[in-house]
């Protein structure tokens, strides 16, 4: 028995052999058992706060049973416990039991906040976490030309299992990216008392390195986001298939009568099954293969669509459907109402089915199925026939897409590019996106962090197995671990690879700990590691009795919220109740062994930075400093009370100092300058602007309102910070702390917004996005609140994008992004008076960098950035990046260097006096205040 972390009820009971009691079902004998073991389980009500979910009947009378676990009626997100039996003559026998059933839960399960203000709250976070990572957001409005806004749907009340558990609304939250078009679709839990995100992450499994399906995939091919921009003022979606183009009456009824309510997919067929027909096409490898097609009455034409396979089942279909004439934004998570399956005028489906990687997808398709069918004796994704539906020739507003992902209903794979063919031409990349639908109907595996990364190898791995057999490929093969290496026109296998589950990658020296919103804290960053464990065993003991042992663990064994020890655990486990010999247990330990996968591997990350304030448990909350202070916002160490604001000093010593009050709201986003900490509280229905002496005294309120920006700044008794009252509304506010109530507005409105305020000496910096006649220009202002005069720092076109500003006693600093689509930013500084003008980093060039964020002392000015390399590795995480303010080093030469050589995310940076600089760090993967007071230099 394996005891489970924070909780009372065991995560892996193995080795028993119990009598269940009779029920009617396995799912009432399975409750029914856990409540007669009370004792060992600590499940007080297994008939109340246990909900059958899912029945899964193996061959020999095997059961399983998972039930998700509910908290007074309200569902646990990750709160999954599995049951395991045998069946023989009408009675059962429990064989083990695993997951997660969280006994601390004492949360109310009553909402005060409203579902409106919920999807409100969580369409904003999610722009404000798109800001992050392209700034070009900040400026457009919802609903503009270019900017299609996002729309959130509630999904009814969760609880998050962090200690005490926290009662959420989940929202997700649907659009396209207004910064470069890309879909997103995200997941958001809002806290249902104060309206606070306190968790977010994308929904759309991807292939390559992408946080969304749009993101930048593992390989080198950008989105042209300026002829995106301008395909969208024109309404021009790029080429249009033919069989799209020319949809007809009849097609239009076939494509309706193929579905049911459900908008978002085509449904079970309910005629007949057409008579199987054999079909041909060539893959894009240039060899011809077998294909099941079916003459469709209604178009008289054959169409890609296997009917035979599930035909003596549920008679759900296998097909194949032709999205030449859609972006990548139309299809993700929603089905796109005129598209068609590929067609052609004979069986035999010619170089159009070829090219757009029809062919390829769907002999792919039928290779997965009958794999986990032969081997596993699972019917289809969902192990009860579920139709499996493939989307081929996506673009990225009519530019190369090269990636695939599955998002929940069905695979949809890019067009490709001039280097990458389509990425259904790969085996390997089809098995892992079937894979992750097996996943979802079983483990259910979060796709985030560790779990996320789980998900990911385990999609890998079985990728990777189906194309090795399919095609013959020893498991000792020096290639055999590759993926995606058969996807290029000219690159070696090695060369073009996506990832290599051979790589050696372990936790000791490969764990990269970033936040949900970088690769949805690493699903891609990190899966080689655990995937990596699974192909070293499948070497050492052999292809089938390992593919064995993983799916066991993925179907019987795992559960949502498993990280990588668990998953370890499950899998010994799993072949344990195998049989294997003690030579293979060896064998499959010495594997996860290697891979640094062991019990309290996460205690061995180091950091080379002085840790202020540990596991801070915070989500979307900047830092501050200033005259000697820093400022955090902090939750409690299972992160389930709402945000409170610490102060400490830069120097280590002293004691923190609780700012905040503890009031149930969420006190975020803090700034201060030595004297004063002002800081944000999010609560239901407002949010207010709050301030406090540092010295002691009352907490003083500032300014309210439905919603506020996540930029604050104080100087002195001058407050200035950012204003959302609805979306694509944004303006910069400032007022006196000694008399609140003369607070002044600049700009406002749609057609003008301005953003990114920050404030030293009196004086404001921000940036202005405004509408003149029919086009858009950007502007660098700043503001002396002691004379009233306005300078302008810098016009730039309306293509340009602003980004965040520092303000010191001499100079302006400013993000600014004015090459579309190179992936690149400029740090730029000008004189007070605007003149001198000089890019510290520029844009263009070998060291050019993408930054996210500034900021400065009088010395030092510091940026957060990446390095712009075409796979996302440490070296191209968010670092801290520092240069001198006048930009030069004595000999006149620019100068700069990293503040720290810490693996994993660096984000939030706070300059302090001189070099020092105080970050939030993701290092260890969970959150930590820490300093340096000197640079790193260079990092090898």
């Amino acid at each position: 028995m394996v005891p489970g972390q924070d909780t009372a009820t065991p995560a892996l009971v193995e080795g028993i052999r119990e009598q269940a009691p009779a029920a009617a079902n396995a799912a009432g004998a399975a409750r029914a058992y856990l409540a007669d073991k009370r004792d060992r389980y600590r499940i007080a009500a297994p008939e109340r706060d246990l909900t059958p979910l899912r029945t899964t009947t193996f061959a020999g009378g095997r059961e399983t049973v998972r039930l998700q676990q509910k908290h007074r009626g309200v569902p646990v997100l990750g709160g999954q416990y599995v049951v395991r039996m045998e069946k023989k003559d009408g009675e059962r026998v429990v064989t083990g039991t695993s997951g997660k059933y969280f006994t601390k839960l004492r949360t109310g399960t009553t909402a005060q906040v409203d579902e409106a203000l919920a999807v409100e709250r969580a369409v904003d976070a999610v722009l404000t976490e798109l800001e992050k990572k392209n700034f070009s957001v900040a400026g457009k409005g919802d609903g503009e030309e270019g900017a299609p806004s996002l729309k959130g749907t509630s999904r009814g009340l969760v609880v998050l299992p962090l200690g005490a558990g926290v009662l959420t609304r989940h929202v997700t939250v649907r659009g396209t990216d207004p910064a470069g078009g890309e879909p997103v679709l995200r997941e958001v839990y809002i806290d249902a008392r104060a309206g606070y995100p306190v968790l977010q992450y994308s929904g759309i499994k991807t292939f390559g390195d992408a946080g969304e399906a749009g993101g930048a995939s593992s390989k080198p091919t950008v989105s042209k986001a300026a002829e995106a921009g301008k395909a969208a003022e024109t309404g021009n979606k790029g080429p249009v298939s033919k069989a799209t183009g020319a949809v007809t009456k009849a097609a239009g009824a076939a494509t309706k009568a193929a579905r049911t309510g459900n908008e978002n997919a085509p449904a079970r067929r309910v005629a007949e099954p057409a008579p199987k027909v054999p079909g041909s096409g060539v893959r894009l490898d240039g060899k011809t293969v077998e294909l099941e097609v079916t003459h469709d009455e209604y178009r008289d034409t054959y169409v890609l669509r296997d009917s035979a396979r599930m035909q003596n089942g549920s008679g759900n279909p296998l097909d194949t459907w032709d999205a030449r004439g859609k972006w990548v934004g139309d299809v993700a998570g929603q089905w796109p109402s005129d598209i068609l399956e590929f067609s052609s005028p004979t069986p035999a489906f010619g170089t159009e089915a070829t090219e757009s990687g029809a062919v390829d997808a769907h002999w792919a398709a039928g290779q997965v199925y009958d794999y986990f069918k032969k081997k596993h004796g699972r019917d289809s994704l969902d192990g009860h026939g579920m139709a499996i539906h493939s989307l081929v020739g996506v673009t990225d507003y009519g530019q190369p897409y090269v990636n695939a992902f599955w998002d929940g209903q069905k695979m949809v794979y890019g067009s490709g590019d001039a280097e990458y063919k389509p990425l259904s031409a790969g085996l390997d990349v089809v098995g892992h996106e079937m894979t992750h639908g097996v996943i979802e109907h079983s483990a259910g595996l979060v796709y985030a962090g560790q779990s996320g990364a789980m998900n990911e190898a385990i999609a890998d791995y079985f990728g990777n197995a189906i194309e090795n057999d399919v095609y013959g490929i020893p498991t000792d093969s020096p290639d055999s671990g590759l993926l995606g290496e058969n996807l290029c026109r000219t690159k070696t296998p090695r060369e073009c690879a996506f990832r290599d589950l051979n790589d050696g990658r372990n936790t000791a020296k490969s764990f990269l700990g970033v936040g949900f919103g970088t690769d949805n804290g690493g699903v891609h960053l990190n899966s080689t590691i655990f995937g990596g464990a699974l192909w070293d065993a499948r070497e050492d003991l052999g292809a089938e009795l390992t593919d064995k042992i993983v799916y066991k663990a993925v179907t019987e064994y795992l559960t949502p919220l498993d990280g990588f020890t668990e998953g370890r655990a499950a899998v010994l486990a799993a072949a344990e109740a195998l049989k294997v010999t003690a030579n293979d247990q060896k064998a499959l330990q010495r594997a996860f062994n290697a891979h640094g996968i062991v019990p309290g591997w996460e205690l061995a990350l180091g950091v080379d930075s002085d840790v202020l304030l540990d596991r801070v448990n915070t989500t979307a909350s900047h830092i501050g400093s200033g005259g000697g202070w820093w400022v955090a916002s902090k939750s409690n160490e299972e992160g389930s009370e709402p945000y409170s604001v610490w102060a400490g000093r830069t120097d280590g010593t002293g004691s923190l100092k609780l700012m905040s009050p503890n009031d149930g709201r969420y006190h975020v986003n803090p700034a201060t300058d030595g004297k004063w900490v002002v800081w944000q509280a999010v609560g239901n229905g407002s949010a207010e602007i709050l301030a406090r002496p540092l010295a002691g005294g009352p907490v003083k309120k500032l300014w309210k309102s439905r919603n506020v920006g996540s930029t604050v700044d104080v100087d002195g008794d001058l407050v200035t910070f950012e204003s959302r009252p609805r979306a694509g509304i944004r303006y910069v506010n400032y007022l006196r702390i000694s008399d609140p109530t003369q607070v002044q507005s600049i700009g406002g409105g749609r057609y003008r917004r301005t953003y990114f305020p920050t404030v030293n000496d009196g004086k404001i910096v921000y940036q202005e996005t405004r509408r003149v006649r029919a086009t858009y220009e950007n502007n660098t202002w700043l503001l002396d609140v002691a004379t009233g005069e306005y300078k302008l720092i810098q016009k730039t076109p309306s293509r340009t994008s602003l980004g965040p500003t520092a303000i010191n006693g001499k100079h302006v600093f400013w993000l600014i992004d004015e090459v579309q689509s190179n992936g690149n930013t400029t740090l730029r500084r000008a004189d007070l008076d605007g003149s001198h003008i000089v890019d510290l980093s520029p844009e263009t060039g070998p060291d050019a960098l993408n930054f996210s964020d500034v900021t400065a002392s009088e010395t030092a000015v510091t940026g957060v950035a990446r390095v712009p390399l075409p796979e996302l590795t440490n070296e191209a995480l968010s670092k801290l990046w520092q240069f001198t303010t006048d930009g030069s080093s004595p000999g006149g030469a620019v100068h700069r260097t990293r503040v720290s050589c810490n693996r994993g995310e660096q984000l939030s940076a706070a300059a302090a006096s001189g070099n020092q600089v105080i970050w939030l760090d993701a290092t260890t993967g969970i959150s930590d205040v820490v300093t340096r007071t000197r640079p790193a230099g260079k990092c090898g």
